[in-house]
């Protein structure tokens, strides 16, 4: 591609972006070197990019580099980042870099581009299940997995973009024809600085040709309407006014795309609940501004399955109901994860990042049978249930495991309760990821039947 072909680019991260975003680099034209601080990680890239520099370490761009394409988590306080930023070498993300590939193609792709705190990872599986519904040739890409510069060159026609507020913060020219605005609570506040930054981030989506966000999130409603998308549209959990996308009675809603169109009923969506009503809604939206039937929303939405650690039930033993929802990492996405049961057993805690739970339990006391605590902050939130909810048993569990922690709720449950797990916290001073923590649930409460 032109503008990269003789160009020196460093690639500043080692893990599957980086990877990619150096692959399309090389086919571009463009000389590339790779850094990271782990060894191990260039080790294994030496076989797969041949011909590309592999540098440990590095905090400042070699000498005549013109371009940093980083990994999304590198904040730009980085020593090398910031080294570039001084330098006055260009810093960009992988999915800026696909963003302008995709420019200098005779027949881009269309871009419909989600985020938010909570949800993306189910709004935008949805999206792409309604898009496949209706014959599109679109995938699913982003922070979901598949990195966005390896979509662009396979030849996808839509793009169902997942993007992260890190994601967002390196990709300054992105301008997807729709994107939506899902939730806004605190998170990566250690990241961004404050809510306000974060928020602004997250706002990138709203630049193109429509943007759509949660009538019902005040903060989102305001990044709405400030933001530069040509048309504004939203969704709400309640009766959707003209412009909106809504629930009336049992079934969803379009009045923004269509003159009352029904969309299929309630109890048809999964996850069940309101949070995966909100990302059905926001889904229908996008899928709608680009042009999509009723019928293949209907569809799509009805084939769609939630993927693993979403609020699945993993487990039911003497009547308990347990409930693997480890993708709640943040008080936002417990918040909802709790919500949708009557009494809980809350099993949560990990790394909290800088954010407040007193709201999540103020809001949530009046269904909790009792709580139990693990991981690296699990002080942080017994205080907060000590101010905010005294009257809730809590067990506080210093150096334990999941088995411990299962073991510990169900000695508190009874028949008709659920036991959550929705930790409101990061999962790594305990676990790999939220997919590890998830796995080791899932295992202690299929333990549960041989214990007394």
């Amino acid at each position: 591609m032109g503008f990269l072909t003789g160009r020196r680019v460093l690639v500043a991260g080692a893990g599957v972006t980086g990877r990619s975003a150096a692959e399309a680099l090389l086919a571009a034209g463009a000389t590339v070197a790779v850094t990271d601080g782990s060894a191990d990680r260039l080790a294994a890239l030496e076989q797969l990019l041949p011909g590309v520099e592999l540098v440990p370490g590095l905090t400042e761009p070699p000498v005549g580099t013109d371009l940093v394409v980083t990994s999304p988590g590198w904040r730009p306080d980085n020593p090398l980042l910031a080294a570039a930023a001084r330098a006055g070498v260009e810093v960009i993300g992988e999915v800026e870099l696909a963003w302008r590939m995709g420019g200098e193609l005779a027949d881009a792709p269309t871009w419909l581009a989600v985020t938010g705190t909570n949800g993306k990872t189910t709004t935008v599986g949805m999206l792409e299940s309604i898009l496949r519904a209706a014959g599109v040739d679109a995938v699913a890409c982003g922070n979901v997995g598949l990195p966005v510069v390896d979509a662009l060159l396979a030849g996808h026609r839509v793009l169902a973009v997942e993007l992260s507020s890190f994601q967002l913060h390196w990709s300054p020219s992105v301008r997807p024809f729709a994107g939506v605005l899902l939730n806004l609570a605190e998170d990566h506040l250690d990241w961004h600085g404050s809510l306000e930054a974060y928020g602004q981030a997250k706002s990138g989506v709203l630049t193109g040709e429509v943007g759509v966000a949660n009538a019902d999130d005040p903060l989102v409603a305001a990044l709405l309407a400030d933001a530069p998308a040509k048309a504004h549209v939203s969704f709400t959990l309640g009766e959707p006014e003209e412009g909106q996308l809504g629930v009336r009675g049992s079934e969803l809603v379009d009045r923004a795309f269509g003159p009352d169109t029904v969309l299929l009923p309630v109890d048809e969506v999964r996850p069940a609940g309101p949070p995966g009503l909100a990302d059905a809604l926001a889904a229908a939206s996008l899928a709608r501004a680009f042009g999509v039937s009723a019928e293949a929303v209907r569809r799509g939405l009805r084939d769609f399955r939630p993927g693993a650690h979403r609020a699945v039930v993993v487990g039911e033993v003497d009547g308990v109901t347990y409930v693997n929802d480890s993708k709640a990492t943040n008080p936002h996405a417990a918040d909802a994860s709790l919500r949708s049961h009557d009494s809980v057993v809350w099993i949560a805690g990990g790394l909290l990042k800088g954010a407040s739970v007193d709201e999540l339990v103020r809001a949530q006391a009046h269904r909790l049978r009792a709580v139990v605590l693990i991981g690296a902050d699990r002080e942080v939130i017994a205080t907060a249930l000590e101010r905010e909810a005294p009257d809730v048993p809590v067990t506080v569990l210093a150096d334990a495991t999941m088995v411990d922690a299962v073991r510990a709720a169900r000695s508190f449950a009874r028949p008709g309760d659920a036991v959550v797990l929705a930790p409101a916290a990061a999962s790594m001073d305990m676990f790999t990821d939220y997919a590890h923590r998830g796995h080791a649930f899932a295992d202690a409460v299929a333990g549960l039947s041989g214990t007394v």
